[in-house]
């Protein structure tokens, strides 16, 4: 499944506004720098998060950003068909049954592609914040050897990020 930087972006804030959602808000910048994520972007998806409800802002000296709704309320699947559209890696699912109904010769291969998409689509629609965050806690209290050392790339979601993995490394 490929998901786009913004949206990668958007499940970080979200995690990291998950993580203290007993504490109140949190500004911006303390999300940009926890998560390092650059600030103006976070911005404008926070904005969509809001405008979405998803997410409230608080005025003042002690405002910043909150969630609306326990995380356990706000499934993955909301945050990504707000961000990035829908859940498809191979396209919508009624574009994919217009195909296999229409397409004979290939029929099997878009059943394939549609089995793949509800497979991906049931599993985010069915994970919510709060099941990260359990299923984080649970990972770092086991031993595991080769695990990553803190500080390394974040691991929100082993996604394909769009673009080439090779365009990366040159």
């Amino acid at each position: 499944m490929k998901i786009s930087q913004k949206g990668l972006y958007a499940l970080q804030a979200m995690m990291m506004l998950a993580r203290h959602y007993d504490q109140g808000a949190i500004r911006i910048r303390d999300i940009a720098y926890e998560e390092a994520l650059p600030e103006k972007f976070l911005e404008l998806i926070l904005l969509e998060l809001k405008n979405a409800r998803m997410v409230e802002s608080v005025r003042g000296a002690k405002g910043g950003y909150q969630l609306r709704r326990a995380p356990s309320e706000i499934r993955l699947s909301e945050i990504i068909r707000l961000i990035d559209g829908p859940l498809a890696p191979f396209g919508d699912a009624e574009q994919l049954r217009s195909l296999i109904d229409r397409d004979a010769e290939h029929r099997a291969l878009y059943s394939v592609f549609l089995a793949v998409r509800d497979a991906a689509a049931k599993i985010l629609e069915h994970t919510t914040l709060a099941d990260i965050m359990n299923r984080k806690e649970a990972e770092s209290s086991k031993p595991f050897k080769g695990r990553k050392k803190k500080g390394g790339p974040s691991s929100v979601l082993p996604m394909v990020v769009h673009g080439n993995p090779r365009d990366r490394n040159e």
